[in-house]
């Protein structure tokens, strides 16, 4: 008989979207993938009790809770998953990381540099004894986004010579839609900037594998004001007469330099009428390209400047096939993978680093790192675009 796999008892804290999202994860992971110990979803934590309750059942958990620091002071418990908006994210990762609990945390890190300090000490604190940490940034586990990377690793690219990146939604277009958490500046931080932006600077660095070292940036916030909602009897709320002050941008543009000396664009905003989810990438070197956009996001464009002339253009990575990162743990080549396959991929590495004893990646100090260049582009922004330090 073979050996007992340990289990790992998790609690998530949070139940909105991303908690949904990361429930997938917790609960599809250890059935397509050998996992070297099966998590346990044991407990969702949200503010409100009923609401909570919907979700556990919902989404499979064990238990509801309310008070997330109940779950802290539970020996049983070895895993702490953050999906809170992101004014919790620090007291709640270094409480849990002091009392011994592997911490995955959502993206920004923090809403501020401060508090993304210190996480990332308390993460090295943390991993002195074993325990590891790290950063929702799940789109680094697109199976796509793995041929890119390795293709700049083998030099496919050469020498990188310019990067772009994009992030476009739309779902702020309608100037009527009601506030939310995440246009509360108190409550995420930042806008577009740090919500998805900060998706678009970790990948940049991730792929390139250099860091953005100072930014000149603008920001806007395109609709001041929104309607607030009214808190119905039921599990969601109706539009109110009252309209509350939007404190976030709603778009971010900003140049950076990079610490190899390439100069990188970057564009974040909600905005962009017709693009749901457009989080584009392309970077140029001396003997290729690449193009990414997350609306294909089984693809990867790869265009080879060696070729001869008469036969250079843009190829299409269909990158479903076994030999692509995680792929041939799911469906037959070119059955396409989703958004929350993400999320499994991002358990299964977490999962496996624990009891491996790595410290997984990207680590609280990423996260600091690109808590940096959002600080940077806000004092570029609210300076005349000045060109600003990441520091």
């Amino acid at each position: 008989m073979p050996a007992a796999r340990p289990t790992l008892r998790v609690a998530m804290i949070g139940s909105g979207f991303m908690g949904a999202a990361h429930s997938q994860g917790w609960r599809t992971a250890p059935r397509f993938f050998d996992l070297p110990a099966e998590p346990e979803m044991a407990v969702i934590v949200g503010r409100d009790a009923e609401r909570t309750e919907a979700a556990r059942q919902k989404f499979g958990w064990t238990a509801a809770e309310t008070d997330w620091r109940r779950v802290i002071d539970d020996p049983a418990i070895d895993i702490v998953d953050i999906c809170t908006p992101g004014d919790s994210h620090a007291e709640i990762a270094i409480a849990a990381l002091d009392a011994g609990k592997h911490v995955l945390c959502e993206k920004p890190l923090a809403n501020d540099v401060d508090e993304a300090e210190r996480m990332a000490e308390a993460a090295a604190r943390a991993a002195a004894r074993g325990v590891r940490s790290m950063v929702g940034f799940s789109y680094r586990r697109v199976p796509a986004i793995g041929v890119a990377r390795a293709l700049i690793a083998a030099g496919r690219l050469g020498e990188i010579r310019q990067t772009r990146a994009q992030y476009l939604q739309d779902w702020l277009v309608d100037e009527n839609a009601p506030m939310t958490w995440r246009l509360d500046k108190s409550l995420a931080g930042s806008g577009s900037l740090g919500d998805i932006g900060a998706h678009a600077i970790d990948m940049i660095q991730h792929l390139t594998g250099t860091t953005v070292d100072s930014v000149s940036g603008t920001l806007a916030t395109l609709v001041p004001e929104r309607p607030l909602l009214a808190r119905s009897s039921g599990l969601s709320g109706t539009a109110s007469t009252e309209r509350g002050q939007v404190t976030v941008d709603d778009a971010a543009w900003f140049t950076g330099r990079l610490s190899s000396g390439v100069i990188g664009s970057f564009e974040a905003t909600r905005f962009a009428t017709g693009r749901k989810n457009a989080f584009r990438f392309e970077i140029s070197g001396s003997r290729g390209a690449i193009a990414f956009d997350m609306e294909s996001m089984n693809e990867l464009q790869f265009y080879d400047a060696t070729a001869p002339a008469g036969e250079r253009g843009f190829t299409r990575i269909i990158a479903t096939e076994p030999e692509h990162p995680y792929a041939a743990n799911w469906w037959p080549t070119g059955h396409a993978l989703g958004y929350e396959h993400a999320f499994s991929h991002e358990v299964v590495d977490f999962v496996t680093d624990i009891v491996a004893g790595r410290d997984p990646e990207p680590s609280f100090a990423d996260g600091l790192q690109v808590q940096r260049v959002l600080a940077a582009v806000e004092h570029s922004a609210a300076h005349g675009s000045a060109w600003t330090a990441c520091e």
